[in-house]
């Protein structure tokens, strides 16, 4: 588990979550990020199966202080959904987030992903929408057990969502990519990582390989001319369109 889903459980646990809600939300969660970074999108329906279920426990205890035990059959989506509907609870946990997870328990259990004859690989769709939509679910049970805004919930998940990168490998806090890449998208890669963080001269120097450091200034001022990175005071950070670029060119998939 990386420091950002440990720092999530951790105040979950503080707001009084379960224990072992905590750690299947985010262990599923993880999961699913990382196979859908690999492409390797039809096991990510069933960890959008596995996320669904944890969830609605959460919502269980969150609206009657019980729930139904890890290991033990759940009611219903159908029967879950009027529960919470019915509880005393705010919108969000009657209606905005049952919702949502109805939408990626449907999508595991009732389409047929296999053929479509539009020429778009349903499985890619689907998966898109899948993670997505917990990542939203995700963050907004940060924003209700950390106490903060939908835009501080937001950055929160944004940020731990770009950690969540397979060709990364972390040695004593240094990042190292897994992967032969040119100096221009080892650089993309890194800050696509650091997400709203960034990143100063001195640290992607520190993590980029030996070879590059020479031009490194030189590489970043041609990123920031093709408006793929932006400097703010001494910080870079990358933008849409660099984000873009990073998932269009596969920079996160290991080799």
């Amino acid at each position: 588990m990386t420091a950002g889903l440990a720092e999530i459980e951790q105040s979950f646990q503080q707001a009084g979550v379960p224990p072992e809600l905590s750690r299947e939300l985010l262990a599923a969660f993880s999961e699913a990020k990382q196979r859908f970074y690999r492409s390797d999108l039809r096991p990510n329906m069933i960890e959008g199966g596995r996320f669904t279920e944890v969830v609605f426990r959460i919502l269980q205890w969150t609206s009657s202080g019980s729930y139904v035990p890890m290991g033990k059959t759940l009611p219903s989506v159908d029967r879950m959904m009027t529960m919470l509907e019915n509880s005393p609870s705010n919108d969000s946990v009657r209606l905005h987030i049952p919702r949502t997870l109805r939408l990626i328990y449907d999508m595991r259990n009732k389409r047929d992903a296999a053929h479509l004859a539009d020429g778009i690989d349903p499985n890619l769709q689907d998966a898109t929408l899948v993670v997505h939509n917990m990542e939203w679910v995700l963050a907004e049970l940060v924003r209700l057990f950390h106490k903060v805004s939908p835009d501080e919930a937001h950055r929160i998940i944004t940020d731990l969502i770009n950690k969540e990168v397979p060709v990364i490998q972390m040695f004593n806090g240094v990042p190292r990519i897994l992967r032969d890449l040119r100096a221009s998208d080892f650089c993309l890669a890194l800050l696509y990582w650091r997400g709203a963080t960034g990143a100063t001269v001195d640290e992607l120097s520190l993590w980029i390989r030996p070879s590059m450091r020479t031009n490194l200034r030189r590489t970043l001022k041609g990123l920031d001319r093709k408006d793929l990175i932006h400097l703010d005071r001494e910080r870079w950070f990358i933008t849409l369109l660099g984000e873009d670029a990073v998932v269009s060119a596969r920079l996160l998939d290991p080799e």
